[in-house]
């Protein structure tokens, strides 16, 4: 780790069917966030487009790319740029009928220091993600930049704490979580508000038990459901730094986008796992069966 304090950008946006238009909103984002300091900046989860995995559509396959491709040399560009770490979101083409929801981390000389192939793939109303996505194949290994190792995670791995802790393990100095969620529009307020606490005591979790700060990034604004099956999704914003206790470092609007720097104090983990030995203290002798899918 190459130091103690670093700044983290953060940018949340709304997206349009014009993949032009977010990918210059994406660029306008960072360069807003290191301009105001920050040495990594963070975009959410396929931000160049819309969130087309409300329905199923073979013709949405044509809007990924490859790895590397148009986006990682224009996004690598700026990096170098500007001189800083960035984290994207992409659909990634790997080859005909194999494509993967990818996050890919540009060193601050403009080449890729790594990707990570989001691992949980969900499939649910309006997140038809196992018809696009086949699932990662890379594992939980952290990536590591002249900022520190980034535990980059993707969307619906939030959920699992066991991808959180394998990062810890690798050594990872932070967790990342470019994100797309929101509500399905019927749903009542209260169930609204369960969900986003929900998904938002879930990563403070993850910050707690691995004496890590989590940076999560989530998408913004109403995209409608094209086929009109759904009454579309409102993603709730709502992006936040946690640190390694779990403590809000930065909480941000459900409704607006906005370009946010946060400065984390890498050191902090060390000192909170002093106190909080999580590490030390796991029987590993005894979690054989966390490899079996049930026990009974």
């Amino acid at each position: 780790m190459s130091q103690q304090k670093l700044k983290v950008g953060l940018v949340q946006q709304s997206c349009v069917a014009d993949h032009e238009v977010n990918i210059q909103k994406s660029i306008a984002g960072i360069r807003d966030c290191a301009a105001k300091g920050a040495k990594l900046v963070v975009l959410q989860e396929l931000h160049t487009g819309l969130y087309f995995c409300q329905a199923e559509e073979v013709e949405k396959f044509d809007w990924a790319e490859s790895i590397p491709g148009p986006s990682t040399d224009r996004f690598g560009q700026l990096a170098k740029e500007l001189g800083i770490v960035i984290v994207t979101s992409l659909f990634e083409k790997r080859a005909p009928g194999i494509y993967h929801n990818t996050a890919v981390v540009l060193e601050s000389d403009g080449s890729i220091a790594g990707i990570y192939r989001k691992m949980h793939i969900p499939d649910d109303p309006a997140y038809y993600e196992k018809f696009y996505f086949t699932p990662g194949d890379l594992g939980f290994e952290p990536i590591n930049t002249s900022v520190g190792r980034l535990g980059v995670l993707v969307c619906w791995d939030q959920w699992y704490p066991e991808g959180a802790r394998l990062m810890a393990m690798a050594g990872a100095d932070l967790l990342i979580y470019p994100t797309a969620i929101g509500y399905e529009t019927t749903d009542t307020n209260d169930e609204q508000d369960r969900q986003r606490n929900a998904w938002i005591i879930s990563q403070r979790g993850h910050a707690v038990a691995n004496g890590l700060p989590v940076v999560s990034v989530n998408r913004v604004g109403f995209e409608e459901d094209w086929t009109k099956v759904t009454k579309g999704i409102q993603f709730w914003g709502n992006s936040f730094v946690a640190g390694p206790q779990g403590e809000f470092l930065f909480e941000g609007s459900r409704e607006q986008e906005e370009n946010t720097v946060v400065e984390i104090d890498l050191k902090r983990s060390e000192d909170v796992r002093r106190i909080w030995p999580f590490f030390r203290d796991r029987r590993i002798d005894a979690y054989q069966d966390l490899v079996k899918r049930y026990r009974i």
